[in-house]
């Protein structure tokens, strides 16, 4: 038996090694085949290896320990699209890799990671998918949450709009919402949508309503809402924010201004225009390519902002209260007063940018709390210096949206300043100076929080608001609101204080003082640019997204409290309080 059993065993190996010995022969008579197996197998090999590597760094922020910034960074270098991802995979043989980046948070919180990674997570798209998810199944029009009003359904027809504004088509992804917040960033009163993807804006309605059975269709991209019908406008009253309001259409309302002196040499374009009104002086410096546009009477005249004409001394705009005389309801000013208009023309006497030409020798920090402003403020510097910001962290969709300095090493001294959230000594004293935002809490605490659950630009969504996610972020950033300015007070070796508030209020003064506190030269025609183009792409649209108060009485007593200590530490330090504003007694 055991002979049988070991012939049938040898027989199964020389089965086997048969195919093996073939193999070998073939490659013994074509070598150049064999080296070139070698090859493909190891260059295979090699993709396996990096793309694992990778996809390893992009999936284990929740589940395997890895910091949850960490993983939404590498997310966004790496998932956007497989044609970024192989550009990023080239760059790795170019550049020095960068340090792990840092999570900012709450100093106590630091320890749980993993805890609450989708919060950290790089959120981009349409940044209104939460609210439409958190109203899904609700009609448009029972909505009152201080957004738009309803008005009905009026006729439409191409002949003559109802709607006499801009206007945008989307046969896949149009939404009510979509289309107000559309309208309201440019200014318009009312938003109208038909044929379920079309919307249109205007400042007033032109046609008669009829029926409500005649808007019928549903939005392409919002089951249960209303977008019109055939040759039908469902027409909303849209509720602005005092800045949107100051729009009219695509140009934004400066103000009333007295002439200056030498017209000629201040606004060098001019023209008289027939039945003036605000859309015709637009369009006319539009084509000329200036940034203002300004109405004096029967005449239109167009330039940039200067010294001999800075728009820093406004008149009362009663003073220029005389109507156009190709528009009733608009004023156009006189040969005293003029009104002042700024289109979307760009001002690029600020917007050239560039490294450090020297590395620099010290480390100035822009420091703030989340949500305090810190990208607006770097959005400014830039502007204002004409030099990059850098960060402690690496955002990848601030980097496409421009901050060319997000990439290198926060210490290699090319940019002009950089970014941190962070607080603590060992951090604080890692930097020789530092310019340190700060903004109340109230406002800071809900952009942060928008920010975390809606993105750089979007918004939190109601059920985030009225859930459990709202009130347990106020316990655990609110104090961090308070520590962080009070360690780089303690900490910081240079300190120099900029209230997000008062930077808002009198920008040109005191983005002035920051670039001298920089150490660089100020240029008055560089800082007036910036004037003109102060909100970048941080800015969130003209909507109000939140018409009730979210805090509590429990949640302002707290709060109010960490503001007295903040204000307190500043006077200690020979520094304005905190504004007044912020303080319990002014509310």
């Amino acid at each position: 038996m055991l002979p049988i059993l070991l012939d049938s065993i040898g027989g199964r190996r020389a089965s086997m090694a048969r195919p093996l010995l073939k193999i070998q022969r073939y490659f013994r008579r074509k070598p150049v085949r064999f080296f070139s197996f070698i090859l493909l197998y190891l260059t295979a090999g090699s993709l396996v290896f990096l793309h694992s590597g990778f996809v390893g760094d992009n999936s284990t922020g929740a589940n395997g320990g890895r910091d949850p910034l960490v993983a939404s960074e590498m997310g966004n270098r790496v998932a956007s699209s497989d044609g970024r991802r192989v550009g990023m995979m080239g760059r790795v043989f170019k550049e020095n890799r960068r340090p792990t980046p840092r999570r900012y948070g709450p100093p106590w919180m630091k320890g749980a990671a993993g805890k609450d990674s989708h919060d950290w997570r790089a959120r981009g798209g349409d940044y209104t998918s939460s609210w439409n998810r958190a109203l899904k199944g609700r009609n448009a029009k029972d909505l009152d949450d201080g957004r738009a009003n309803y008005i009905g359904c009026y006729i439409d027809n191409t002949a003559k709009r109802a709607l006499r504004g801009v206007s945008f088509f989307d046969y896949k992804k149009m939404t009510v919402f979509r289309c107000q917040d559309n309208c309201a960033e440019r200014g318009y009163l009312y938003s109208g949508l038909e044929f379920g993807a079309e919307c249109y804006c205007g400042h007033k309605i032109q046609a008669p309503n009829v029926s409500e059975s005649e808007c019928n269709m549903e939005c392409k991209g919002e089951k249960g809402n209303l977008c019109g019908g055939a040759n039908r406008l469902s027409i909303y009253r849209l509720e602005l924010s005092q800045e949107s309001a100051r729009r009219y259409g695509s140009a934004i309302f400066k103000g009333c201004f007295h002439r200056p002196d030498n017209v000629t040499l201040a606004l060098p374009i001019s023209a008289v225009i027939q039945n003036m009104s605000v859309e015709k002086c637009v369009d006319f410096c539009t084509e000329k390519e200036l940034s203002l546009a300004v109405l004096a009477g029967d005449r239109c005249l167009c330039g940039f902002p200067t010294p001999h004409f800075s728009l820093h001394e406004m008149e009362d705009e009663e003073m220029c209260l005389y109507r156009c005389h190709g528009e009733e309801f608009e004023s156009c000013g006189n040969d005293k007063y003029f009104v002042v208009y700024q289109t979307q023309v760009q001002d690029n006497r600020c917007m050239d940018r560039h490294f450090l030409p020297t590395r620099s020798k010290q480390l100035m920090a822009l420091a703030s709390f989340p949500g305090a402003g810190n990208t607006w403020a770097r959005h400014l510097i830039e502007l204002a210096t004409g030099f990059y910001t850098g960060s402690y962290y690496f955002d990848g969709s601030l980097y496409n949206k421009g901050f060319k300095g997000e990439r290198d090493h926060w210490r290699s001294g090319r940019n002009v300043c950089i970014k941190t959230h962070e607080s603590g000594k060992k951090e604080i004293e890692a930097f020789d100076a530092s310019i340190v935002m700060i903004r109340n809490p109230y406002k800071a605490l809900m952009a942060e929080f928008n920010r975390k659950y809606g993105g750089h630009i979007g918004f939190a969504s109601q059920a985030h608001w009225r859930g459990k996610e709202w009130p347990e972020f106020v316990k655990n950033y609110a104090p961090w609101w308070a520590s962080h300015t009070l360690d780089w007070l303690r900490y910081g070796r240079n300190v120099h204080v900029v209230h997000f508030e008062e930077l808002k209020r009198e920008l040109f003064s005191k983005l002035k003082d920051m670039v001298l506190f920089l150490g660089l030269e100020v240029a008055e025609d560089r800082l007036l640019c910036v004037e003109g183009q102060k909100d970048g792409n941080f800015k969130r649209s003209g909507l109000r997204k939140l018409e009730y108060d979210p805090y509590t009485p429990e949640m302002r007593a707290s709060i109010d409290e960490l503001v007295m200590t903040v204000d307190a530490a500043l006077k200690k330090r020979n520094m304005a309080g905190v504004p007044k504003e912020y303080r319990p007694t002014s509310r």
